[in-house]
């Protein structure tokens, strides 16, 4: 294993402990957890109570469609501001205890410091997503449900979860205290969500006020259609906002 891959893992792998030993993680966990779950419950029956009149309905909206996608919907819907929370110390705390010099004296690199954070709490933030699948996975030999839409749904909660870890990262690594840096983040992705409001409301489907915002991306792979146009645009803020942050930390090195 070369020396570059060993930084990144070694620095992914202390994130993940200090995720582990923090409170606002677990915190976090365990309130949003609770939230989908009672939503899960009054999903599944207001789902049952439904049956009669969607038995008349052959083509009509199942399981997967009022239950599954709906539970991960709630969970983007958190994400706004989990994420957020999530990533605001990853660099900025780093910063503000003083031990960022730390890092640079141990020679590790800027990207890898940056990649390393990034591939910690993606794997916390997947994680979450798994936990919350299972909520209507659990019902799989009870109730059938439409695999390829909940796929499609699950690749763009990944994905929206993929881009939010980048940008909070970004943020941190920005800002000098992990509260600016959430509050950053947390304006930067509902201005990426609602950024096309005022042009839908115009009645304007198309051009690149659509394209730029996030909603355009998520919402046809929450109903089950997968673009390449979506998960390129997804690719594109991940990779851009992972270059931004190596490029500030890598300068703040040089100073120092």
């Amino acid at each position: 294993m070369s020396q570059t891959v060993m930084n990144t893992f070694a620095v992914a792998r202390l994130e993940w402990r200090r995720l582990i030993v923090r409170p606002l993680a677990w915190a976090l966990a365990a309130m949003t957890l609770a939230w989908l779950a009672w939503n899960f419950t009054l999903l599944m029956g207001a789902f049952l109570a439904s049956q009669i009149q969607r038995a008349a309905l052959p083509d009509g909206p199942g399981f997967t469609d009022l239950v599954g996608v709906p539970v991960l919907g709630q969970l983007a819907q958190l994400a706004f501001l989990v994420v957020p929370l999530l990533t605001m110390s990853v660099i900025a705390g780093e910063r503000r205890n003083g031990t960022l010099p730390l890092l640079f004296a141990a020679g590790v690199p800027a990207s890898r410091i940056v990649l390393g954070k990034y591939l910690a709490i993606l794997g916390w933030l997947l994680l979450w997503l798994l936990l919350t699948l299972a909520m209507p996975l659990v019902l799989t030999p009870l109730i059938r449900l439409d695999w390829g839409k909940l796929a499609a749904a699950t690749l763009g909660l990944a994905l929206m979860l993929s881009a939010l870890a980048a940008l909070g990262v970004a943020c941190s690594t920005f800002a000098s205290h992990p509260a600016i840096a959430a509050a950053v983040a947390l304006v930067i992705t509902l201005a990426l969500w609602s950024v096309n409001l005022g042009a839908q409301m115009a009645g304007v489907n198309g051009g690149a006020i659509n394209w730029l915002a996030m909603s355009t991306h998520l919402q046809p792979l929450l109903r089950g259609l997968v673009s390449t146009t979506d998960v390129v645009w997804f690719v594109l803020l991940i990779a851009l906002s992972l270059s931004l942050a190596t490029r500030r930390l890598s300068s703040e090195k040089e100073r120092g």
